[in-house]
């Protein structure tokens, strides 16, 4: 399910399934995106920063055109303790190989791998983002 922005739309909550993943998708190119992001994280439970959150920064390949500083991304990661995936959606390698690591983040979150919890995977994530 694709969302613009959040709150969600209280009229279908008995419709809606559970939600076992949250990607928040930041186009560096665009200043309104991020500040899209910044005021939906506001209607997120805390409890969903427990590794079912995800940014996906979209649009990396030209670096030269960005709109957004690199360091504002970082501090999403930091203060909200959610892992960043940079990819470059206009070349179908990056592409696909983003969709794949996207599905195999979503099985964990959804509880779909054995062994391997949304909050050890987050931190796992956040582990190898600082080195």
């Amino acid at each position: 399910h694709l969302a613009t922005s959040l709150p969600l739309p209280s009229e279908r909550d008995h419709l809606r399934p559970r939600i076992d993943l949250i990607v928040f998708m930041i186009d560096i190119k665009s200043k309104y995106s991020f500040k899209n992001i910044e005021t939906s994280l506001a209607h997120v439970d805390a409890s969903f920063f427990l590794g079912k959150v995800c940014f996906l920064v979209t649009g990396v390949g030209r670096v030269n055109n960005c709109s957004i500083e690199m360091n504002a991304i970082y501090k999403l990661r930091e203060v909200y303790h959610s892992p960043v995936l940079f990819c470059e959606l206009e070349l179908e390698g990056i592409r696909v190989a983003t969709a794949k690591r996207l599905l195999r983040i979503l099985q964990i979150c959804a509880g779909h791998v054995p062994g391997i919890s949304a909050l050890f995977f987050g931190t796992l994530m956040r582990k190898y983002a600082d080195d």
